[in-house]
């Protein structure tokens, strides 16, 4: 490593050794050497003032008998704010670009170009309105009270409804079973549903149906296969219903009859209902 700086050292040229043209030329106040060779409206220029940094060239007014102005020192270039007193070329510029670099608030035009001649397509014709489609099949609800009739005006019409008592007889033995209310309407909706899928054309549930919220998912799930929905409403007074329940088999309390009596509200067509048939008991003379 010593031997390596020792070398570079001699390789080195010392300030001593360079040569005198290197230096810079001493600077020489030719101002009033030029005096002389300049016309007299020049030389009323004012004085240069101490303060600057850089003395007044001389100016090249041609050839002279003055001794001194035979030598002229060298213009020294002057550097620039850029950087290194070099300017950038202008780079060229293609088609599309703008000359200039600076921010003009004119718009500039973009060049036009040439497309092909445009085809006219046809407007589409507009769309006809969707024609509903017929309903695969019609379900029927049965909305009263226990004692209402409904059993006998399926009998009498030759129907079997799908209906809880028949469901409670086929899973328990016994239609009077209360028990597992939600094990008993959940697989009557899944009977349902296996009879719309199976696109069967009509379709009876003998069940209360009191409430509109009771009477919603019946109506929904219908609706969903695409089937009209009916109702049947049995408008039987509370008293008959009584005086018909006492001689049922399976009887129901008063006091729970009066209850579903009150929260009976009849079909409305709002709720979804395609047709209504209202069954009404015949007053005697």
């Amino acid at each position: 490593m010593r031997k390596w700086t020792r070398d570079r050292a001699k390789r080195r040229p010392k300030a001593s050794e360079k040569p005198a043209e290197a230096a810079a030329a001493p600077l020489q106040p030719a101002y009033f050497e030029q005096q002389e060779s300049q016309p007299r409206h020049e030389q009323s220029a004012p004085e240069v003032q101490a303060s600057e940094p850089e003395p007044v060239q001389a100016q090249d007014s041609g050839p002279s008998d003055s001794p001194g102005s035979a030598e002229k020192p060298k213009r020294r270039r002057r550097r620039g704010r850029g950087g290194r007193g070099r300017t950038r070329k202008a780079e060229p510029t293609t088609e599309g670009q703008a000359t200039d670099a600076t921010p003009s608030s004119e718009p500039v035009a973009a060049p036009m170009e040439t497309s092909p001649a445009l085809e006219t397509v046809p407007a589409a014709p507009a769309p006809r309105p969707a024609t509903p489609r017929a309903p695969k099949g019609v379900v029927v609800l049965a909305i009263g009270l226990p004692g209402s009739g409904k059993s006998s005006w399926f009998k009498r019409h030759n129907i079997t409804p799908l209906s809880s008592d028949l469901l409670r007889q086929l899973l328990f033995d016994d239609p009077t079973e209360q028990r597992f209310q939600d094990l008993v309407f959940s697989n009557l909706r899944s009977m349902l549903k296996a009879r719309l899928i199976a696109r069967r054309p009509m379709n009876y549930v003998d069940e209360t149906n009191l409430t509109t919220h009771d009477r919603h998912s019946w109506i929904k799930l219908a609706k969903d296969f695409g089937y009209e929905v009916q109702a049947v409403f049995f408008d039987v007074p509370v008293e008959v219903c009584l005086e018909r329940n006492q001689k049922r088999a399976r009887v129901v309390s008063e006091e729970v009859m009066r209850r579903m009596s009150g929260k009976l509200k009849p079909p409305a067509f709002e709720e979804g209902f395609s047709k209504i048939t209202v069954v009404r008991v015949k007053q005697k003379e």
